[in-house]
């Protein structure tokens, strides 16, 4: 084994000093702001990272249609009802273009489903809320679509190159959302007292989830140090945390509502607004599966894929009769 081993060494050798040249040739066209596309060699870390940042703004995306899609029956009229809709049915092409992106770093569609429906993929942890009134719909839209776009609007500048693309029609749409978003918070927030107190109250219990939207402090997170490096992400967590308070505060003054935050307060000096604490316990039980509604959620993506059982083989079954048909012709 020993002499093995020896024999070996060069062989060793030679490959790490390939890998080596490779890896700085690589980040060498990362530093250039070339984009990696998915015949490019790349580390297997890299594609790991974007695998799951990937698959889990997909899952995020998909999952995400559950607590509006529960208000389009509800909505207040038909025109809320049609803009509802459109966006729900926005959300599910935003999973799809994902998915596809995904798809590209090696991974089927099948396996990316299948770790979310097993509880082994993650999503956003802000989809583990439950929409009880009206005006969560206005909320959502304003916040956690405002903070999603804070989050995604530099992914349009991603190093990989599938996943830049998807992000451009993303954002566009998800801009719409925000705006549609808002649109309502300020026609409740002009209501009468009851459309008032309910445009406050949504506010009051998606402020700091959408917070904690942005991830875990720098400090404290895992993944952030190498994404910036290679340019899968260009802003940290709590730069984006900053820089959707900055732009979320203003517009709530407008709106006449006040921030569930009795420590924000404008620093003159740094020309930010500072806010309280966060409570990250709650955050890491909601991603640790203990959200008020993580099994409601988990469970009605499992019936939804079950029952759509016979559609995929279906589909699947026309594909091959027709790939047959092909080959005899």
């Amino acid at each position: 084994m020993y002499t093995q081993a020896l024999n070996n060494a060069p062989e060793t050798g030679e490959r790490q000093v390939e890998d080596a040249a490779r890896m700085e040739s690589f980040q060498a066209r990362i530093d250039a702001e070339e984009r990696i596309e998915p015949n490019d060699w790349m580390p297997a870390a890299y594609r790991k990272t974007l695998t799951r940042q990937i698959s889990q703004h997909a899952h995020s995306e998909i999952v995400g249609m559950l607590p509006e899609g529960n208000w389009i029956t509800r909505a207040p009229s038909l025109r809320r009802k049609a803009a509802l809709l459109a966006k729900v049915q926005d959300e599910c092409g935003h999973g799809l273009y994902l998915y596809a992106a995904a798809e590209t770093l090696g991974t089927s569609r099948e396996e990316l489903v299948d770790q979310l429906l097993t509880g082994k993929a993650k999503y956003s942890s802000i989809f583990n809320y439950p929409t009880l009134t009206w005006a969560d719909m206005g909320a959502i839209g304003w916040l956690v679509d405002g903070a999603a776009i804070m989050n995604q609007i530099p992914l349009c500048r991603c190093s990989y190159g599938p996943y830049s693309r998807a992000m451009i029609r993303v954002c566009k749409e998800e801009s719409f959302h925000q705006r549609q978003g808002y649109e309502n918070m300020v026609t409740l927030s002009k209501g009468n007292e009851a459309q008032k107190e309910m445009a406050q109250d949504a506010l009051n219990r998606w402020w700091w989830p959408c917070l904690m939207m942005f991830g875990p402090p720098d400090a404290a997170s895992q993944h952030s140090d190498q994404s910036t490096r290679w340019k899968i992400k260009r802003f940290s967590n709590d730069e984006l945390r900053q820089k959707f308070v900055d732009a979320t505060v203003p517009q709530a003054q407008y709106l006449g509502l006040t921030l569930p935050d009795p420590d924000l307060k404008f620093n003159e000096e740094t020309g930010h607004w500072e806010y309280g604490v966060i409570d990250w316990e709650e955050f890491k039980q909601v991603i640790a599966g203990n959200g008020p509604c993580n099994r409601d959620r988990l469970a009605a993506r499992n019936k939804a894929h079950a029952e759509g059982a016979w559609v995929r083989e279906a589909a699947l079954a026309f594909a091959e009769k027709r790939r047959a048909r092909k080959a005899a012709a």
